[in-house]
């Protein structure tokens, strides 16, 4: 503004200082009480037009109603296999009971990252109706309630979210193994979860080489504005290949210098497939 204002009074060539004060004082005054629509306004202020519907309807995948629940569950120590064995037949009976409109994902033990922990990714075909309807099936089952009872004598702490996928991902499916998960987790800024799908729309196709990319979710309920890539490879020296080999590729580097200012915190889980998780 100085310099503009400072061109005017050289081209008009104003006397005195406090003229030139005087005249200064006027100009600010007036480019303050003009509207967002005055040229010189306009030529500094970017107008956004409001968005039109929410995130979760312009990322999500529209040919399918999946809704996804991540559990996060912190186990004692002493606990962790008799935990493992009591979920994997939890989940057997969940799976062959067609009257249960829910399936397990995968189940993971943390390898690198928060040790003693179990990970799952449950699917409800049906959103949120599938949901609530599985739930209340689950609370009215006496056999349910009471390996609910069990598994809270070897639980430290836990928590969940649910998420929707990305329209751009995979859908996770099953994959034998023996493979390696990486999940990584990324806290966004409020109100940047649009342009973090745009980038990655792109950047996709740069992780598909390895058949490593195996879903991307972001979070409709618990801590928002959070996203999970989830990530197979045969072995830790496989990640570091099949990783430093798109740095190699031409856009790569871009999607990552733009998306890197969209991000508060992000973290890095390292996990282990159960003997029962379809993700092998």
């Amino acid at each position: 503004i100085y310099i503009y204002i400072m061109a005017v009074l050289t081209f008009f060539q104003l006397p005195p200082p406090f003229v030139k004060l005087s005249f200064i004082l006027f100009l600010c005054r007036s480019f303050s009480e003009s509207s967002d629509k005055g040229w010189f306004r306009s030529l500094f202020v970017h107008k956004v037009d409001a968005r039109k519907d929410a995130h979760s309807n312009l990322l999500s995948k529209k040919e399918t109603s999946n809704l996804y629940k991540i559990q996060f569950h912190n186990i004692k120590p002493e606990c962790l296999e008799a935990y493992n064995t009591l979920e994997a037949e939890v989940q057997k009976r969940l799976h062959q009971d067609q009257d249960y409109p829910c399936e397990v994902v995968g189940s993971w033990n943390t390898w690198y990252g928060e040790q003693d922990q179990a990970v799952h990714i449950w699917r409800y075909r049906g959103g949120y109706p599938a949901l609530t309807e599985c739930l209340t099936k689950l609370n009215n089952n006496k056999e349910y309630l009471e390996f609910r009872k069990e598994r809270a004598k070897m639980l430290i702490s836990r928590r969940n979210q649910l998420l929707l996928e990305f329209s751009f991902w995979n859908e996770p499916l099953p994959r034998p193994g023996p493979n390696i998960y990486e999940m990584r987790t990324y806290y966004l800024k409020p109100g940047t979860m649009i342009e973090w799908g745009n980038h990655w729309a792109r950047a996709i196709k740069y992780r598909q080489e390895n058949n490593e990319a195996v879903g991307g979710f972001f979070s409709q309920i618990g801590d928002l504005y959070v996203v999970h890539h989830l990530w197979a490879y045969e072995n830790l020296q496989s990640r570091e290949d099949t990783r430093n080999t798109a740095w190699q590729k031409e856009g790569w580097d871009a999607n990552v210098y733009y998306t890197v200012p969209l991000i508060r915190s992000m973290e890095s889980r390292i996990m282990i497939p159960t003997k029962s998780s379809p993700l092998q």
